[in-house]
């Protein structure tokens, strides 16, 4: 049994593109950020191209879908290469079937989208409704959003990534073959990478392998059926992996670094195999190894999860060596090590990758009677010495500002050993961060067993009233990052340790539980909805036909709370509209400004706009609420969702 996140923001997976409002209020593309929790792609200019398998032909024009062709690969090649686009973006819309393995293109490289164009892939007649039969193999593409279809293929990767920026990866159901699929989902050498509400599964390695990635998140996916199921490494940084459910895995849930070929990285990142990661508010289940660890790692936190039957071949949590090998390009390696890097000097050599700053606080890892881990609840290792030629500090430690805090841990026997402070481990009495004696005081380790509503159903909220809410937890201190590995320095990333909100959105406190859900209710947050047509999926209509926009909102616990509510309309052109209920008479107007000020109430499903005629374009239309009430929109307080309209 699989949760089903209800996103903070309430993004429809189908709803396109995502709250141009935030266009306002852009946030910063260029460093980790913890708001928008999904990626804005803000309301871009685009030309449609349609792709039909069943009804298609590829001697078409592609303008409707009456006009469609039949091939993915026709589509494709009819976007310019090596050309930035300035005036128009692409959205390529399949409409439901299955494409074979011959209509999709061999390789997609040097599509150049920018922000206000960009190239889409998507689903017309919502989300799942087309299957690709072939992987997608891309390189050096910007800008390029793969949204709402499915990938099913037995191929060594189901998406491989290489050299591309601002990749946008959301609402996808990739299903590889567990005996042929190496990585369902394999990012090199990439740049602002985001994977958002997809269904990830089925390889003999990794579900998701990302080696040399900056920028980016990982939020509201359900990843499984693979053995290292998530990992980031290779010099990959600042990285936020939120509200995802990782389950059925092997060695690990998931893992912050891990080994890498000194060759495949790249300046400045050429020290720890991971840097600045935020692992939070995350479900992790059903693994034989690790529930989650750090490999190399570099100001890394892992807070606010709640982990399941995790560990039974060794060790519940890890935080050990990453490894750095050099794979045949010696000359490279030759190079990025006389550039400062860390890494062996010829072949044949592997070098320890140290961690530092590793703060695990406020965890809640429960393994039921008749599973627990076979050694330790840790595996911290002890001190290595690294060749005296390869940059790396010796000794080179896995423990130093390792903090576990606030968690509870309640896995096999009162005696099961700690996996620190004995000989050959880290966390020794003399670590003033990480010991036996704090860890034992600073944890509730085997002496209060967590109560869930139903774990072994799927249901890992805490029991409402339970023994959860009296659990202690700690405040999360922020990094320093004043010791940065150099040369080459990298950027900071984000050193702010804050988690203001649960696995649902709903806001966290001082006084919330350890673990991913603050409450052990459904999501209590506002939920709003807007249909067009009385569906959420995009939809595509003729010029005379009538549409009609519908909107409702669940109020939860945020009843009779203060909030700005918008009801807004864009349209291809850049032109806004908002309902007006503020000022008499109520109406749409031009422009965009708050609909109405007031408490949150539960409004049924009510129509706000019935309209004919409307000129042939693409029209979005967005409704929600933003709790703090100022006329101004606040993302960390604002819910809402969205659809988009294609009329011909």
């Amino acid at each position: 049994m699989t949760l089903k996140p209800k996103v903070f923001l309430s993004i429809s997976l189908r709803a396109w593109p995502v709250l141009g409002l935030l266009l306002m209020f852009s946030a910063s593309l260029f460093a980790q950020v913890m708001s928008p929790r999904y990626y804005d792609p803000g309301a871009p200019t685009l030309t449609d191209i349609w792709v039909d398998p069943l009804n298609g032909r590829d001697g078409n024009s592609g303008a409707s879908r009456a006009q469609a062709l039949r091939s993915l690969d026709a589509a494709w090649t009819g976007i310019p290469s090596d050309t930035v686009l300035a005036t128009t973006g692409y959205r390529i819309l399949l409409a439901a079937g299955a494409y074979a393995a011959d209509s999709i293109p061999n390789y997609m490289e040097r599509r150049y989208g920018t922000y206000a164009c960009p190239v889409v892939i998507q689903a017309a007649d919502g989300q799942g409704t087309a299957t690709l039969l072939r992987e997608l193999n891309i390189f050096d593409c910007r800008y390029l959003y793969l949204v709402d279809f499915n990938i099913t293929a037995a191929a060594n990767n189901l998406i491989h990534g290489e050299s591309c920026t601002n990749l946008l990866m959301r609402g996808l159901t990739l299903q590889g073959d567990t005996n042929t699929t190496q990585e369902t989902i394999k990012m090199n050498q990439c740049q602002y990478v985001y994977l958002e509400d997809s269904d990830i599964s089925g390889a003999f390695w990794m579900a998701v392998d990302f080696v040399a990635v900056q920028y980016g998140h990982i939020v509201g996916n359900a990843l499984h059926n693979a053995d290292w199921v998530a990992y980031l490494k290779g010099g990959s940084a600042y990285f936020r992996i939120e509200a995802n459910e990782i389950y059925d895995g092997g060695t690990i849930g998931f893992s912050a670094g891990q080994g890498t070929g000194f060759e495949f990285m790249i300046s400045p990142w050429l020290h720890y195999e991971a840097t600045d990661i935020k692992f939070i508010n995350n479900v992790v289940h059903d693994i034989e190894g690790a529930g989650m660890g750090v490999n190399g790692g570099y100001n890394i936190l892992l807070a606010y999860n709640t982990l399941y039957r995790v560990g039974r071949r060794a060790h519940a949590l890890e935080a050990v060596f990453g490894e750095r090998s050099c794979d045949g390009d010696t000359a490279r390696c030759a190079a990025l090590r006389a550039a400062g890097g860390w890494g062996p000097v010829s072949g044949g050599i592997t070098e320890p990758i140290p961690n530092r700053h590793v703060y695990i606080y406020n965890n809640v890892l429960y393994n039921p009677a008749g599973y627990q881990s076979a050694d330790s609840h840790l595996a911290v290792y002890g001190e290595r010495a690294p060749s005296s030629d390869s940059n790396i500090s010796s000794p080179a430690e896995t423990d130093v500002d390792l903090s576990l805090r606030g968690n509870i841990f309640w896995n096999g026997p009162p005696d099961l050993a700690l996996g620190i402070g004995d000989a050959g481990q880290g966390g020794q009495t003399s670590n003033p961060t990480c010991n036996p004696a704090q860890f034992l005081t600073d944890n509730a380790v085997n002496n209060l067993e967590p109560q869930l509503v139903n774990p072994a159903g799927g249901d890992f909220q805490p029991l409402p009233g339970g023994n959860v809410f009296t659990a202690a937890t700690y405040a999360i201190p922020d990094f320093t990052g004043d010791d940065r590995p150099a040369p080459p320095e990298e950027p900071a990333g984000n050193l702010s340790n804050a988690v203001n909100r649960d696995y649902y959105g709903n806001a966290r406190s001082s006084s919330s539980p350890p673990g991913a859900f603050i409450q052990g209710t459904t999501n209590t947050a506002p939920v709003a909805s807007i249909q067009a047509n009385h569906t959420d999926s995009t939809i595509s209509i003729p010029a005379d036909d009538t549409l009609t926009i519908t909107a409702g909102l669940a109020a939860g616990a945020y009843a009779g709370a203060s909030a700005d509510w918008w009801l807004a309309a864009a349209t291809q052109d850049g032109a806004w509209y908002y309902f007006d209920y503020l000022n008499a008479p109520a109406q749409w107007r031009a422009g965009l400004a708050v609909t109405w000020q007031g408490p949150i109430f539960d409004l049924s499903s009510a129509d706000v706009l019935t309209v004919s005629a409307l000129a042939p374009g693409v029209y979005w239309f967005y409704f929600g609420v933003d709790t703090v009430m100022d006329g101004q929109v606040t993302l960390a307080s604002l819910f809402y969702d969205a659809v988009s309209v294609t009329v011909y």
